[in-house]
């Protein structure tokens, strides 16, 4: 079974624009779980704009689902998930002025450097995962460092799906292939809504997971969060 892992940073986004706890994102998270999500992600950045670090301490010890972290490994980043020990770590590799992540990694020319992190991660019993495109040589040269997983970055699937979802699937399928042949485990993520989701799991039903924040969130306000993670949880069956 493919596993949802819901992205709660919109909830810390609106809890941070009145500086108050409310929503309160520890709640949610736990809410999430209890109507069926299978994990819980969160992506600190610096500037603490969503999820600040200490989310991640409270959310830890509460969480009975996978808790997945994922952001750039830099070193404030890497302590903060050595601190916590989720049972995931994503590695993407976004600046400090990206509003989103937009891109995955290019594993070869980054190879020594996510191979040392990777082990370092390791060290703690932290899967890993590295954020790339849909490039069978970046899922290639991902493996060669050490991950355990890759998570495909699917935007341009999610883009391209209204158009022709056969093209747009096509890459996608090819680099999850090439994840299988290699041993690794395959998430995806970015973008992925109820619109594209269920055909994504239709041509590649050995995905581990999907994480889904920003169109999950939107869909919620108007279906509640619990009817929501039904429908997304519907599109993996």
């Amino acid at each position: 079974m493919t596993k949802l892992s819901v992205n709660i940073n919109k909830v810390a986004t609106i809890r941070n624009a009145r500086g108050a706890n409310n929503p309160d994102v520890v709640k949610v998270a736990l809410d999430c779980e209890r109507f069926g999500a299978q994990g819980i992600t969160v992506h600190p950045r610096p500037d603490e704009r969503h999820i600040r670090r200490q989310d991640v301490y409270d959310l830890k010890p509460l969480l009975h689902t996978e808790f997945n972290i994922e952001g750039n490994p830099e070193p404030a980043f890497v302590d903060l998930v050595l601190q916590a020990v989720p049972a995931q770590v994503t590695l993407v590799p976004d600046s400090h002025e990206q509003i989103t992540s937009n891109s995955g990694w290019d594993t070869k020319s980054n190879f020594d450097f996510l191979t040392e992190v990777t082990e370092r991660f390791h060290e703690k019993g932290i899967r890993v995962s590295i954020f790339v495109d849909a490039d069978p040589e970046m899922v290639e040269w991902a493996a060669k460092a050490g991950a355990d997983r890759v998570e495909l970055y699917t935007e341009p699937y999610a883009t391209n799906y209204p158009k022709d979802r056969e093209a747009a699937i096509a890459p996608f399928v090819v680099a999850g292939e090439k994840a299988k042949s290699l041993g690794l485990g395959l998430n995806c993520g970015h973008d992925l809504s109820l619109e594209n989701l269920a055909y994504m799991h239709e041509r590649m039903p050995y995905i581990d997971e999907v994480s889904i924040g920003h169109a999950l969130i939107c869909d919620a306000l108007y279906l509640g969060l619990e009817e929501t993670i039904k429908r997304y949880n519907e599109c993996l069956k």
